[in-house]
Formats: C-alpha cells, sequence, structure tokens
C-alpha cells in the first residue's frame, strides 16, 4: 500500500483532531480491536494533542507527539502502524510465515497461503476471520515485520492452501516506516 509513498509529496493538510473526536476514535479502535483496549491510555491519551493528517489519495494519518501511530485509507478501518505494533505487540491477532517468506515480504509481496501453512510457519488454531487486521510475524524473529489483512479466514487458508492468504498494507523499510514528521 505504501511502496510509492511520501508523505512530502501528498501533503494537503493537518489539523488538531477535537477531544470529542479523539473519544470517537477511541471507542471506534476498542470496538475494532479489542485486544487494544488495555493500552489504550498510553496508546491515545485522553488529553493528548492527536494530529490528523490529510493526504492526496484519502489516506488520513492520526499522529502524536511527531509519531504516526494510524493511517486509514477512504472509509476502511483504522489501522496501526508497525512501529505502534512494536511498542505493544499484543494488540492484533498473529500470524507467522516460515523463513522462506521473509525476503517476500521485506520487499513488499502479499503471502501466499503457503507461506502461511509450511513447515515453521503458523496460524493460530482460533479461526481468523477475513477482513481481518493482522500482525505478520516471522519464524525466529521477535518483532513484526509486517501488518496486513486477511484475504481468507484462516481455516480457509489451511484448506484451500493457495493463492493470497494475507495482504500486505505496510512492511518493514516501507516508505511509511522510514517517515519522520519531526
Amino acid at each position: 500500500m505504501f511502496k510509492k509513498f511520501s508523505l512530502q509529496e501528498s501533503l494537503s493538510g493537518q489539523n488538531s483532531v477535537k477531544s470529542s473526536v479523539v473519544r470517537g476514535i477511541r471507542s471506534k479502535l476498542s470496538e475494532q480491536f479489542p485486544t487494544m483496549e488495555p493500552f489504550m491510555d498510553d496508546i491515545l491519551p485522553k488529553k493528548a494533542n492527536l494530529i490528523q493528517i490529510k493526504c492526496k489519495d484519502h489516506f488520513t494519518f492520526y499522529a502524536i507527539d511527531n509519531e504516526i501511530l494510524f493511517f486509514q485509507h477512504f472509509n476502511d478501518p483504522i489501522t496501526p502502524t508497525l512501529r505502534l505494533l512494536h511498542r505493544y505487540p499484543d494488540i492484533l491477532p498473529r500470524v507467522q510465515v516460515d523463513r522462506g517468506a521473509i525476503k517476500f515480504v521485506l520487499s513488499g509481496a502479499n503471502i501466499m497461503c503457503p507461506g502461511l501453512t509450511s513447515k515453521g510457519a503458523w496460524l493460530p488454531d482460533q479461526n481468523i476471520p477475513e477482513g481481518t487486521i493482522v500482525a505478520v510475524m516471522a519464524e525466529g524473529k521477535e518483532h513484526a515485520l509486517a501488518v496486513g489483512v486477511m484475504k481468507m479466514s484462516s481455516d480457509d487458508i489451511k484448506s484451500i492452501n493457495k493463492n493470497i492468504g494475507v495482504d500486505l498494507i505496510q512492511y518493514l523499510g516501507d516508505p511509511l516506516w522510514k517517515t519522520r514528521l519531526d
């Protein structure tokens, strides 16, 4: 999603978000990501100065203290950035790719089902529905290497085992990862 993104080139405006809107965002995030609830006061403090950054191509970013925490494309769900996921690793459900898929994920390729079902890969026993935003972990690594959206449920990935399983949204080293607001 962010392969050719540049915040400086696509910036169209930014403003502080009213506290009533912050409350709405907090409730939307709590509903969308129930595992984020225990960390919500740390991630999005009630009195924090949340900045909304609007860009071309209908991207909206939300930042606190010059750090982009969330982004949204059109009316898609608000999505945590990979940097936020590194600070709070338990806010998203996890899937794991095998070692062979790492170099492809780091170049921005979507994750194929065999990369999620082979030896070294892992899918949780509990079904993850299609459309769920997930943290993509790598075999033998501590931190997530990408954020993606499930293109099939995890049960379908296990049974069908072909086609795209996870559509990448953000990955380590992409332009959003490198973006600084200083």
